[in-house]
């Protein structure tokens, strides 16, 4: 049987299984990681980004921690048919989407954040819409667009995730970026515009 199907029946062609795709699935409050280590164990592949702060408590040292970027969310990359898997494993409530189907999370943004997680650059934002645009032109997240703001003297790239209504900001350099026009939203979307600092 030749590679190409195109050529011959369709009823002649062999159907390949489904290729994974990322997922978000929503779980119990401050239960991330331990989803995340169930899901391991179950030899279910997913990600779950971290980012690391200070914090304090009352008559505590402050000290660094690691929290999820994403309070309430696991990535997973499944088969439509492996989502049982993932919904059977405590602490998980849903994989996100709507009434009929589950909403995929394209790889280009999931390597985009383990990228910036394994720089720790990259921080939680409040939810932005799609603004004035620019475009990331070198480093590792060349070709990636969004919305630009300034934090005291650095630029952010801020990543919004529509699915899960979140953003996060990651740290970039301003001669890495160049204005584009303005870009229809799209489901996941890396938008920018200037912002003075707060």
């Amino acid at each position: 049987m030749p590679e190409n199907c195109l050529d011959r029946n369709p009823t002649e062609c062999i159907k390949l299984p489904p290729a994974a795709q990322w997922y978000a699935a929503y779980t119990a409050t401050h239960h991330e990681k331990r989803v995340h280590e169930q899901l391991r164990e179950r030899n279910v592949e997913s990600f779950l980004p971290l980012y690391r702060t200070r914090r304090s408590w009352k008559k505590r040292v402050p000290e660094i921690v690691d929290l999820p970027l994403f309070p309430n969310y696991v990535f997973v990359h499944i088969t439509r048919g492996a989502k049982t898997a993932v919904l059977g494993t405590a602490g998980v409530f849903s994989i996100v989407g709507g009434a009929t189907t589950s909403w995929a999370v394209p790889e280009r943004e999931i390597e985009a954040l383990r990228n910036a997680v394994a720089l720790h650059r990259v921080q939680p934002h409040e939810y932005l819409v799609a603004g004035e645009r620019a475009r990331v032109c070198s480093g590792i997240f060349a070709g990636l667009e969004g919305v630009i703001v300034r934090k005291t003297n650095d630029l952010h790239i801020v990543l919004t995730l529509d699915q899960i209504m979140r953003s996060v900001a990651i740290e970039v350099s301003a001669d890495q970026l160049e204005p584009i026009s303005r870009c229809p939203t799209q489901a996941i979307n890396y938008a920018f515009s200037q912002c003075t600092a707060p």
